[in-house]
């Protein structure tokens, strides 16, 4: 989960994905794990003393891969526990503070039975690599879904440029949609340049737009975007809340179908 400004800026979406944490064992944490498991072991000797060196030797020569077993183990713990701490703080916050145009461009019918939350940076790889499944998604239950996109940029001056401008956007109408989606559907990193070609391609009046900007409210959305963050303990992107329930990392059909149907 990447955190702002420090790990938001260093860290990168990637920290969200279950792959990432399975891949990380042989970097920075694979020498604390093994530091920790050479203390262990330095503890065992001279508590238990009866078991003798060559045995403890012995049996860790034998079973190395217990080292890298009790690392994935905590790493994998750590995780469920900043699952269980994010759902509860995003249940003690209540779902009205997601759905919010104050922070969100909101669409969908007010008495939808679904809900739909992400938080998302223009310039984040998982977030892309998830666009085609939101959009389908979107696609396929725009009409029974209530929808809330939170602009969180988290990946430096670009992105936080990118997320002011789709804010602004927001006042265009629909708009905010056709431009929303073509960022998503970008391969290369989203810049000024780049960012207004597709606020040109999507139709967007571009002086309202550029006039929109200069609205102190434009940075006032994206700092309270920031807070709901911090306060629902979000730090990184992306992060989904499908029907209440808090997914971090990339989504699948088959993930967002199980949130529905619980």
């Amino acid at each position: 989960m990447t955190e702002q400004p420090e790990s938001g800026a260093q860290r990168g979406s990637s920290v969200f994905t279950r792959a990432h944490w399975a891949s990380v064992g042989l970097g920075g944490l694979a020498g604390a794990a093994l530091s920790l498991a050479v203390v262990f072991v330095a503890t065992i000797l001279g508590v238990l003393p009866g078991f003798g060196n060559s045995y403890i030797h012995d049996y860790l020569m034998a079973h190395p891969s217990l080292v890298f077993d009790m690392q994935n183990k905590a790493q994998m713990d750590q995780i469920a526990q900043e699952d269980r701490a994010r759902q509860a703080a995003v249940d003690k916050i209540g779902m009205k503070r997601f759905i919010n145009p104050a922070v969100a461009y909101v669409t969908g019918p007010a008495n939808a039975k679904n809900t739909f939350v992400e938080f998302f940076d223009y310039n984040c790889g998982h977030c892309r690599n998830s666009f085609p499944t939101v959009q389908k998604f979107y696609n396929a239950h725009k009409k029974d879904t209530r929808f809330a996109f939170i602009d969180f940029p988290i990946f430096g001056a670009d992105s936080t440029s990118a997320a002011q401008v789709a804010v602004a956007a927001r006042r265009q109408g629909d708009l905010y949609l056709a431009l929303h989606f073509m960022l998503m559907a970008e391969t290369s990193p989203i810049n000024s340049d780049l960012l207004y070609v597709d606020a040109k391609k999507a139709g967007l009046d571009i002086a309202k737009l550029s006039t929109d900007l200069t609205d102190p409210k434009i940075g006032r959305t994206v700092a309270a975007a920031q807070k709901l963050a911090q306060d629902s303990l979000v730090s990184g992107t992306p992060v989904f809340i499908v029907n209440g329930k808090v997914h971090e990392g990339e989504i699948t059909e088959a993930e967002i179908k199980q949130f529905l149907n619980k």
